[in-house]
């Protein structure tokens, strides 16, 4: 996956420089990380058309009004899938999205190049996905620094606590836990609840995939996420405002976590 965005991030190198001077010329980025606070867990909903593991999941989406749907139902954040051969994304879901709704747009994708987060700002994105696997310990450095060039957010994601330390080492503020397993495409639902508390309290945590009832959201919440973001449940669902709602309602722990002690137990 990341071979094919190489390859298209090179395909757009020689349009840095365009691609900066919209990105300078776009609406300022809205604050994401404000976004993703508050007493209940917040939903970052996500526009999926399909999927590497599902096949295709709404082949006809329309990104802004789905977009538009997921914000009546209480998203507070937008996540739009750009990848275009395994995902059904593109680009300009994401320009449509940014100017349809008034929260955050974050471009989610296998970004590996600093051109790819210029091409999201210029689309409008406020934010941009990381995936701390698909990147060496210095790729990251690099990315995280572009991005901030950029006026970009991170969403930093991880699935175990080596890659949780390499995301808090180039000072992640928000950071995802993906209970997918991104190699297998096998769901553990345990993931995202066993690493969550270790995420320090200043940090915003994400818990990120496999998730489609309250039900499977009570354990995220257990642990300590300030969001959810959730994506085939309700790119598929008839109504899809109503689908955020149910989830947007879930209250959150608002104990601070104890990264120390749940580092504690995981080691004992």
């Amino acid at each position: 996956m990341t071979q094919d965005a190489h390859a298209r991030a090179a395909a757009v190198q020689g349009s840095l420089g365009e691609l900066r001077a919209r990105a300078l010329d776009a609406p300022p980025p809205i604050p994401f990380a404000s976004a993703l606070r508050g007493p209940h867990l917040q939903v970052i909903a996500e526009v999926k058309r399909a999927s590497p593991s599902k096949g295709l999941i709404a082949p006809g989406l329309d990104a802004a009004a789905q977009a538009a749907a997921y914000v009546a139902g209480g998203a507070a954040a937008i996540s739009v899938l750009t990848e275009p051969s395994r995902f059904g994304g593109t680009l300009a879901d994401l320009d449509a999205v940014a100017r349809a709704v008034a929260v955050p747009a974050i471009r989610k994708d296998f970004l590996v190049h600093p051109v790819q987060l210029w091409e999201a700002r210029a689309a409008g994105a406020s934010a941009a996905l990381l995936i701390v696997r698909a990147l060496s310990p210095q790729e990251l450095r690099t990315m995280i620094d572009a991005a901030a060039e950029a006026g970009l957010s991170t969403l930093v994601e991880i699935r175990d606590l080596g890659e949780l330390d390499r995301a808090l080492a180039v000072n992640a503020t928000v950071i995802g836990v993906n209970n997918r397993n991104l190699e297998t495409l096998v769901i553990d639902p345990a993931t995202a609840p066993g690493l969550i508390p270790c995420i320090p309290a200043h940090c915003i945590a994400v818990a990120e995939s496999g998730m489609r009832t309250v039900a499977d959201v009570g354990p995220a919440a257990e642990a300590g996420a300030d969001a959810i973001l959730v994506g085939s449940a309700i790119s598929a669902a008839a109504d899809p405002a109503d689908q955020v709602r149910a989830l947007a309602g879930v209250s959150r722990r608002l104990s601070p976590r104890q990264a120390a002690d749940a580092r504690d137990r995981i080691a004992g």
